[in-house]
């Protein structure tokens, strides 16, 4: 996958939610953001450091002008060859560790979609959509997305 791919697919499902929360408390980050973990609360020196595609966080005592300070309530990671296996297994973990309640996984591969939801501490995938789906969120009960747009890309739109 080519990086402005990578751009696309971030920046079409950054402007959906975007204009799914306009008028909700919740902010929508796109990267370069940071998201800081710590067990103790610790955030001058947080056990981790992540940069997600996307988060979103409803709890606005959670930003601080470096990032966020805990975990967002939703999580978006858009697969590339370099980070695919970071993103299903490290960033995974600690995304359930510390409490995300939702993650979606897109994989531009296989122009889908996996939608993770935290039941009694881990994920368990909700649903997976494909690329002529439409995406729900489990934790925004309103919240859909066309994904045909997301996935767009392969058609007419080289640089």
């Amino acid at each position: 996958m080519k990086s402005w791919e990578h751009q696309y697919i971030v920046g079409e499902l950054h402007f959906a939610l975007r204009a799914y929360f306009g008028n909700k408390p919740c902010y929508v980050a796109v990267a370069p953001f940071d998201v800081y973990l710590s067990a103790k609360e610790d955030y001058d020196h947080p056990d981790h450091v992540l940069q997600p595609d996307l988060a979103v966080i409803c709890n606005p005592n959670q930003l601080a002008s470096k990032g966020c300070y805990g975990p967002p309530t939703l999580v978006v990671e858009v697969l590339s060859p370099a980070t695919a296996l970071k993103d299903r297994n490290e960033k995974l973990k600690l995304y359930q560790q510390f409490g995300v309640q939702e993650y979606w996984i897109v994989d531009p591969g296989y122009k889908m979609v996996e939608v993770l939801g935290l039941e009694d501490g881990y994920y368990r995938t909700k649903e997976a959509f494909g690329k002529e789906g439409q995406l729900r969120s489990f934790i925004f009960k309103d919240l859909t997305i066309k994904l045909k747009p997301v996935f767009q890309f392969e058609q007419d739109k080289t640089p």
